[in-house]
C-alpha cells in the first residue's frame, strides 16, 4: 500500500547528466542547474559524482627514429549526474535554453 503511494506521488522525472573536461566548470555548471531548479521549488538529488573517464595517448616524440622516446597525454572526462523529481513546465523550458560555459555537455532525459 505504502509502495503505491510512493509511485502516485513521482509522477515523472529529470534526469541530467553533465560532462566536461575542466571539473570546476562542470561543479559551476551543475550550481547554476541547482540555483535554478530551487528557484521553482523543485526536489532535488545530486549532483552524483560519476567515475571519471580517463583517455590515455603515447606519441613518439620523433618522426621516424629513436622509438624508445615516446611522450604521453591524457584527456579526463569529468562527469556529475542530478535528478529533479516532478519538475514543473516552466522549469523544463528553462533548462533547455540554460547558457552553460564552453566545454560543457548536458543530456536531459525525462523518466
Amino acid at each position: 500500500m505504502a509502495k503505491r503511494k510512493k509511485e502516485e506521488e513521482i509522477k515523472f522525472r529529470i534526469r541530467l547528466k553533465i560532462k566536461g573536461y575542466d571539473h570546476r566548470i562542470v561543479e559551476r555548471s551543475c550550481r547554476q542547474i541547482i540555483d535554478l531548479a530551487y528557484s521553482f521549488g523543485a526536489k532535488i538529488k545530486g549532483p552524483i559524482p560519476l567515475p571519471t573517464e580517463i583517455h590515455k595517448f603515447t606519441v613518439l616524440r620523433s618522426s621516424f627514429v629513436k622509438k624508445d622516446s615516446r611522450e604521453q597525454f591524457e584527456m579526463r572526462v569529468h562527469k556529475r549526474l542530478i535528478e529533479i523529481e516532478n519538475p514543473p513546465r516552466r522549469l523544463i523550458d528553462n533548462l533547455q535554453n540554460l547558457t552553460l560555459p564552453a566545454g560543457v555537455d548536458v543530456e536531459i532525459k525525462v523518466l
